[in-house]
């Protein structure tokens, strides 16, 4: 098992409660991207973690397929499935890059809090285009870490660097700015039709852009 996935692994038992203390930019998100959905919708939601996201868009599209590279992530996702008896919904422990997603497949993709957290986000960003249909959103929200924050926010990421240097945590951390982000989506060939910081103790950037057709 590789180092990340066995980091995820393990945090994936209190990773709801750390979610907590972000709750407004987590929900301030949902209710945003709610509105670019529709009934008829196949999305993928990318990193998705314990599924929270994946279980309350549910119903408002016609299936999702949520990925994240953390089987114990994945195995709490699927308990909120059964609590909540959705049934459109496909969880599955694997990345982007598994051949079984296939291109042109997706009205629309969710990368929420995962573009500074992994090694290549422009290859990433390259795939999600990939997987999208002609016209296709990509939807991601994104913590910018050199935006504002406060004191004490700014205390405990400086501190996670630490871990990331010395190795307690084994996965790339990047302190982004909303400028930073939006050079990175642009060079996937998609074109912002909506964008806003969301701020409560650290910025957030939320982002909707649309796949580029290609001349």
């Amino acid at each position: 098992m590789d180092t990340s996935k066995k980091f995820w692994d393990s945090a994936s038992k209190n990773y709801d409660k750390t979610e907590e203390r972000f709750a407004y930019i987590h929900n301030k998100s949902r209710e945003n991207t709610k509105k670019h959905l529709h009934p008829s919708n196949i999305v993928l939601d990318y990193g998705c973690g314990t599924g929270t996201t994946t279980c309350e868009i549910a119903n408002l599209v016609k299936k999702i397929h949520a990925i994240d590279i953390s089987p114990k992530m994945i195995e709490i996702a699927k308990g909120k499935e059964d609590t909540h008896q959705i049934e459109n919904v496909n969880f599955l422990a694997t990345d982007i890059f598994d051949a079984r997603l296939k291109k042109d497949s997706y009205d629309a993709i969710l990368a929420f809090n995962v573009l500074h957290t992994i090694p290549d986000p422009q290859l990433v960003v390259k795939r999600i285009g990939e997987l999208l249909k002609p016209n296709g959103i990509f939807i991601s929200v994104t913590p910018c870490l050199r935006d504002k924050m406060s004191l004490l926010i700014n205390i405990q990421i400086q501190f996670v660097r630490i871990l990331c240097k010395i190795g307690v945590i084994p996965i790339p951390i990047r302190r982004l700015k909303s400028t930073e982000l939006d050079t990175l989506i642009a060079s996937g060939n998609f074109q912002p039709i909506n964008t806003e910081k969301i701020y409560k103790g650290a910025s957030s950037y939320y982002v909707v852009a649309k796949k580029k057709k290609v001349l």
